[in-house]
């Protein structure tokens, strides 16, 4: 939110959201391909076409997002932990087990999640302040520091929901269900739980606050203070 909705109104823009402001589904669609190659790659030819197309894929989308500009060590981390859970599989003889790093970093997510919500740091109040250059200045308005600790309920219940997915199919070697499910809890639910916790934002906060880029009560970019109303 960048104005009042009378501004937004008369000059016929749209309220930025937090698919604007994070832009999260274009990353977790290439996040969904090297699990699903893997997936196929096991069908064709067992636990090494899985991991011999999983890792071809990782590269793959690895070039792809180094050439459409995104940072070179974010890309890295990408193909990196493709490869990790490729040795892990190996190593382990499981299929299954290519998904265990997904699983372990969903339930540690959840865990650090839940706990910036009880510690008053909730952690998409830190994402959107680090996007808004904002540090920990939006923490001083009371309003705003309640909106991002409810709205980040919403992103620890993904992570929760995707543990209590994967693990029974793990369990049970369910190497299909593991590649086809981490594609319908990876962008669609990154797509719906950003709209989610967008309206949980929008409504947490009172009529005329000025919105996450002007956070209420504390000082502006410049050092002033910010704005405690609408834009006018």
């Amino acid at each position: 939110m960048t104005g009042t909705p009378e501004r937004q109104r008369s000059t016929g823009a749209r309220p930025e959201s937090l698919t604007d402001l994070l832009g999260g589904r274009r990353g977790a669609v290439d996040a969904t391909l090297p699990p699903l190659g893997f997936g196929l790659g096991w069908v064709l030819g067992g636990l090494g076409g899985g991991v011999l197309v999983a890792v071809v894929t990782g590269a793959a989308v690895a070039v792809w997002r180094w050439r459409r500009g995104d940072r070179p060590r974010s890309v890295l981390v990408g193909l990196l932990a493709v490869c990790l859970a490729a040795l892990i599989a190996l190593r382990t003889g499981r299929a299954g087990d290519f998904f265990l790093l997904q699983i372990a970093s969903n339930a540690a997510s959840a865990l650090a999640w839940a706990v910036s919500i009880v510690v008053r740091w909730p952690l998409l109040g830190v994402v959107v302040g680090l996007v808004l250059g904002q540090r920990g200045r939006w923490r001083r308005d009371p309003a705003l520091l309640r909106a991002y600790g409810r709205a980040s309920w919403v992103w620890t219940a993904t992570y929760v929901l995707r543990v209590a997915v994967f693990v029974p199919l793990w369990l049970d070697g369910q190497v299909v269900a593991l590649a086809l499910t981490r594609a319908a809890l990876t962008w669609p639910l990154v797509a719906a739980t950003l709209a989610v916790s967008w309206v949980v934002i929008r409504r947490s906060l009172p009529a005329g606050h000025p919105g996450l880029r002007h956070p209420a009560g504390a000082s502006g970019p410049d050092g002033g203070p910010a704005a405690a109303g609408p834009e006018s």
